[in-house]
């Protein structure tokens, strides 16, 4: 049985449509949708391009405690509900300005800590604030330093998150706790 071959006028298609597309119902995508498996990569975009965030919680002497992995559009101030669950009571939380905000003020109060956190230049209410106890953050910095000495983490070779989360809790078992 051979099959039938349909010619139109003048060689053109019968949809009307420019020679870009080949089937009536076929369109440009939408964009309105999340891209296939960024949930999954914790991939975002933001200023500087295609990036990851690394949130942490260290303690006094710099040795990692809980991470946190975002896209680099998401904001750091909407990590820090996840990160400060279960704080010790007492403690000093020494944070960066991306984290000043009057709700992480109040979770860390209610924990019974003590926010030392540096207001944002354009808050109208500047909170009390010791530059004294804020120079032990650079304990933090250090850790992040450390951590990117491994190309692995520093470069991100993984694609999903877990997989780069895995990475970098091993080596942070690694450095600090074996």
């Amino acid at each position: 049985m051979a099959g039938v071959v349909h010619r139109t006028r003048g060689g053109r298609r019968s949809t009307g449509r420019g020679p870009d597309r080949q089937h009536p119902h076929e369109s440009a995508p939408l964009g309105g949708r999340r891209k296939r498996g960024a949930l999954f990569q914790a991939i975002g975009i933001s200023r500087g391009g295609r990036n990851s965030k690394l949130h942490a919680i260290t303690d006094g002497e710099g040795r990692p405690l809980r991470f946190l992995l975002t896209g680099g559009q998401v904001a750091d101030c909407r990590a820090a509900d996840i990160l400060l669950n279960d704080l010790p009571p007492r403690t000093i939380v020494l944070a960066d300005k991306a984290y000043d905000t009057n709700a992480i003020r109040a979770l860390i109060e209610s924990q019974g800590a003590v926010p030392n956190i540096p207001s944002k230049e354009n808050r109208r209410w500047k909170s009390c604030f010791s530059k004294t106890l804020y120079k032990g953050r650079n304990a933090v910095e250090r850790m992040f330093c450390r951590l990117k000495d491994y190309r692995r983490i520093a470069t991100r070779y993984d694609k999903l998150a877990t997989n780069f989360l895995s990475a970098i809790y091993l080596a942070a078992a690694v450095t600090w706790w074996l």
